[in-house]
């Protein structure tokens, strides 16, 4: 199964710490999504899609990018990392989910994870969440991971 990450990690690093953790099971490439190009993802059987949060959001620059891509029939999931908890009546992961449905892509599922968050109110208390994501946060992603590339496979 050929994998691809495509991670927006701007502030410290969290979303790209736990792209790693995905890809050592995933035997898949991180990239940014100005270091990839749209046919390059069609050439992959699974794709994943991940940034922090950004005022309740997941960055603009990914969110661009999936806008750009062709209509694909091909297996997705979405991973974010985030300062404070994703609330269940309004996950952060749900707009991105929508539209790679929206692009024909199959959402296989979402991943995430509470990271160290410096953004304003924060920053005068000298951030949150300091030591994470942390080494049960990484575990969990492999197994998030692990669970991608043992589950059913699905046809184009």
């Amino acid at each position: 199964m050929k994998t691809l990450l495509v991670c927006t990690s701007v502030s410290h690093g969290n979303t790209r710490r736990v792209a790693q953790a995905m890809a050592e099971v995933l035997d898949a490439r991180v990239v940014a999504p100005q270091e990839v190009t749209c046919a390059e993802v069609a050439g992959h059987d699974l794709v994943g899609f991940g940034s922090g949060v950004f005022a309740q959001r997941m960055h603009p620059d990914l969110l661009a990018f999936v806008r750009a891509l062709p209509a694909s029939s091909r297996r997705a999931f979405v991973f974010a990392t985030s300062g404070l908890p994703e609330p269940a009546f309004a996950p952060y992961t749900r707009p991105l989910v929508r539209l790679l449905h929206h692009k024909g892509f199959e959402v296989e599922g979402t991943f995430t994870c509470r990271a160290f968050d410096t953004w304003a109110p924060f920053r005068l208390i000298g951030g949150i969440n300091k030591q994470r994501p942390n080494e049960d946060d990484l575990t969990a992603a492999r197994e998030f991971a692990l669970r991608l590339a043992t589950g059913p496979a699905r046809t184009a």
